[in-house]
């Protein structure tokens, strides 16, 4: 009989959260800290990520929407008061500008009198992954790794406890990784950041193994949680032999895995949202049941994520399913239940083989920087992506009440929908603006200008960057400024969008539906005189999730549609000028970020205002019902959210669209049906 040993600690429990303002983010980490949360997780609003303050026009509609403000060395301060520094755990989800966050919190911190050398948590600070799935990289790839290994020597020598870099696979899977290459990528990804480190000369060789020990990796798990515990199986193993053969790194302790989760939001569903419950439960057991493969950290997307932002108490239910693993269930009493079992063993080498090739293939290219201004890299996660869309619809994987039992009994939870999210109150942003304003008008501007010359000129030498950055947060210097400063001197990038390299994933079969849609897109491109149907993809805004963009501009190419997309990050003016550059039929614009109720107004007026009268816009994106019926009225031709899984139905509801626009009868596939 296996006796139960001595109980394990749990895991770090957070929450990602923030939102509108940093006093308002501050009161939610106190309530969630006193609900028995361990640790933080800051999410930032899409300007701070992007490297804009408030004020800028891009900003417009984004301001504290899906996270919080920090415009400056105030708004940190306001963000953490109260809460002890010296004694918090923190995870900061921020790439493009890591090193000015964590400039803003050393000097937080140190005004709390904190000795930063004790400061614990983990800066995101994975660029690779934005240029692949979420969008908000800003500086071009090499710059963009200066950045970062200049953070790892300023922490190794300065902040020892701090994790600098979380090697990012949670947004590759988001982006449709397969298992093996969520694993190959983010492996590859830590092996240029290493070895850079190891080129730069400033981490004496006999430390590499301290910056190893302070590499984090920061994962997705998915609903088939056996693959999953498998993925983490391997995961480990690989990092175990890479730190060991490739660095040389001798202490065990140095070469642990480490990395903290956040459960799949891609599989959490607008249907029957209560069935996320269910899932959320069974991605967590992925990361917590195998003691040599537990998560260090958790932290659960709530229920209804996929309808809007969580209310304050959605978080906390999320909280409370941690909670219950860890204190009520007899899990941490007993070692990793899967040794020895030969289901999970030989899983775990199908994948590592899997990834070990993959890798191989990367570092033949000259390493994940190359694969990533190749295109190699996005385009093998659309085709990916592609993949896993087509085999929903098809029904090969079943979504229960999505593409499979999807009779319901009306849902309590969602009885009111206006009411089951949160939502930002449009006055915070002014709020926001007013006291930017203010913050600039009472610091010392001389001093401030004086700082950002000075970044400037280390910027354009090899000296590490976190001494001047930190200069400039002492003094006032704002997250825009900061960030222009060094686009000045690294210039901007715009990443691949692997649209254009995506293998067809839906095959036209016979009287299938892509056939038919195809038919109707050819038919009325020939009664409008058109060689081709036109179709202008556009996000608006901040929001860099452009997966689903991608997706429905993948498909209308199949379905015989020029498709024009430009990517991500564009202005109203921007969208609506490409739109009558090219003539196009329709102009599908993609939001998650919440920005739609005001970015989508600005495109339809914009439109009108250039003439343009018979082009239907449509939306696709995270909108809540209310906002769906207000765009309409608006003058949005359709909206479409994550319940519409069908890519194929929506390119021909684009078609059914475009000939309303432009009063030609409705399309039917069948003639021969009208005969008989």
């Amino acid at each position: 009989m296996t006796e139960p040993q001595k109980r394990d600690r749990p895991w770090l429990m957070r929450t990602y959260a923030g939102h509108s303002t940093a006093s308002d983010s501050n009161a939610l980490y106190r309530r969630n800290l006193a609900k028995g949360q361990t640790g933080l997780s800051v999410a930032f609003d899409l300007p701070t990520q992007t490297g804009y303050d408030s004020d800028h026009v891009l900003a417009r509609g984004e301001v504290g929407r899906v996270g919080v403000p920090v415009g400056h060395v105030g708004d940190m301060r306001t963000l953490f008061d109260g809460i002890p520094l010296e004694r918090t755990n923190t995870s900061m989800t921020i790439n493009a500008t890591a090193m000015w966050l964590l400039a803003l919190y050393q000097v937080v911190a140190e005004e709390q009198g904190a000795d930063i050398a004790t400061l614990t948590g983990t800066t995101q600070n994975d660029i690779v992954k934005e240029y692949l799935s979420r969008g908000t990289h800003v500086f071009p790839p090499g710059p963009s790794v200066r950045l970062i290994t200049d953070m790892i020597a300023y922490t190794v020598g300065n902040i020892p406890k701090w994790n600098p870099i979380n090697i990012c696979s949670y947004h590759l899977q988001e982006a449709g990784a397969t298992p093996v290459q969520e694993i190959a990528y983010a492996m590859c990804t830590a092996i240029s950041v290493l070895d850079a480190v190891r080129d730069s000369g400033q981490v004496p060789a006999e430390r590499m193994g301290e910056v190893v020990a302070r590499i984090s990796f920061f994962v997705n798990a998915g609903v088939r949680f056996v693959e999953e515990m498998c993925k983490m199986r391997a995961f480990a193993r690989l990092w175990e032999k890479v730190t060991r053969e490739r660095y040389g790194v001798t202490d065990p302790k140095q070469r642990r895995f480490r990395y903290g989760v956040q459960v799949n939001s891609l599989g959490l569903t607008e249907a029957q949202p209560e069935n996320n419950v269910q899932r959320i439960v069974l991605e967590m057991l992925a990361v917590t049941l195998s003691k040599d493969a537990r998560a260090r950290a958790v932290q659960l997307p709530a229920w209804n994520e996929a309808l809007g932002l969580p209310r304050p108490w959605d978080q906390q239910w999320s909280l409370r399913i941690q909670q219950v693993l860890a204190y009520e269930s007899d899990l941490l009493e007993y070692g990793d239940l899967f040794n020895g079992s030969e289901v999970v063993e030989a899983k775990t080498a199908e994948l590592l083989a899997g990834a070990e090739a993959e890798i191989a293939k990367v570092l033949e290219m000259g390493g994940v920087i190359p694969a990533v201004e190749s295109g190699y890299l996005k385009s093998n996660l659309v085709a990916s992506h592609a993949a896993r869309r087509a085999r929903i619809e098809s029904g090969e994987d079943r979504i229960v009440g999505v593409n499979c039992f999807d009779t319901t009994e009306p849902s309590p939870l969602t009885a009111d929908l206006d009411t089951a999210i949160m939502v930002v109150d449009p006055a915070s942003e002014q709020s926001v603006l007013a006291a930017l304003e203010a913050w600039r008008d009472g610091r010392d501007e001389a001093a401030a200008q004086a700082a950002l010359a000075e970044l400037k000129a280390v910027a354009a030498t090899e000296a590490n960057l976190m001494p001047a950055t930190l200069a400039c947060a002492r003094v006032g210097v704002t997250t825009g400024e900061w960030s222009f400063a060094l686009r000045e001197v690294f210039g901007e990038y715009r990443a691949p969008t692997g649209v254009g390299g995506a293998p067809v994933a839906v095959a036209a079969e016979p009287g299938g539906e892509l056939e038919q849609v195809r038919a109707a897109v050819a038919a009325t491109a020939e009664e409008l005189g058109a060689g081709k149907l036109r179709l202008l993809v556009g996000k608006p805004g901040l929001d860099g999730h452009s997966n689903g963009a991608e997706q429905i501009a993948v498909r209308a190419r199949d379905a015989g549609f020029e498709v024009v997309y430009q990517g991500i990050r564009l202005t109203p003016e921007q969208i609506v000028s490409a739109a009558v550059a090219e003539d196009v039929h329709c102009v599908g614009l993609s939001i998650l970020s919440g920005a739609h109720t005001e970015l989508v107004p600005d495109v339809l007026k914009r439109l009108r205002r250039a003439g343009v009268e018979d082009v239907p816009v449509i939306v696709g994106g995270i909108i809540p019902a209310a906002d769906g019926e207000a765009l309409k009225a608006a003058g949005v031709a359709a909206v479409f959210t994550p319940k519409d899984f069908g890519i194929t139905t929506i390119i021909g509801r684009i078609v059914d669209e475009i000939r309303l626009a432009n009063r030609l009868q409705p399309w039917t596939s069948a003639p021969t049906a009208a005969t008989n």
